[in-house]
């Protein structure tokens, strides 16, 4: 897997202050999409050790809520299988943190991947550059949802 950037104390992308990570690799394509240099899987930087190492000292900090996944889209068939591992690492060390993912897929479309048993906040579905409203709180377009699957679980418990 490949990406762009790490950014520690993000407001802007999830509840509290967060560690994001921006992966490459997008088929969605939006038109007005805020990182199309991101698209391509072939872009960017390796996801090795010395990045994860960077990742998990910023989750490891008391004042972070946790991480968020963005892009590009961390659900890209490219990213699933590392994002996955990622996952289960971040909520196996970081059990008290939350982990936000933003994908251009919608809920239905992911529904059964593994990865949504470790994500708490799912904010699904493609930008749609008409739709956009800067004060739709956590999405850039009103199509798109912000599922509290945490939340879900518990109701279908």
């Amino acid at each position: 897997m490949r990406y762009h950037d790490i950014t520690k104390d993000d407001m802007k992308n999830g509840d509290g202050l967060r560690a994001v990570l921006w992966v490459s690799g997008c088929e969605h394509a939006c038109p007005g999409c805020q990182n199309p240099v991101t698209w391509d899987p072939d872009d960017g930087l390796i996801f090795d050790d010395k990045a994860r190492e960077e990742l998990f000292e910023i989750l490891g900090r008391d004042y972070i809520s946790g991480l968020t996944l963005s892009g590009g889209d961390p659900l890209f068939p490219g990213n699933r299988s590392d994002i996955l591992g990622l996952l289960k690492e971040v909520k196996a060390l970081f059990p008290q943190k939350t982990v936000w993912c933003y994908t251009g897929y919608t809920y239905e479309e992911v529904k059964d991947l593994e990865h949504l048993k470790y994500i708490d906040v799912l904010v699904d579905g493609k930008f749609v550059e008409s739709l956009k409203d800067n004060k739709y709180e956590w999405a850039g377009s009103t199509n798109q949802r912000v599922i509290r699957l945490n939340e879900m679980t518990k109701e279908r418990k």
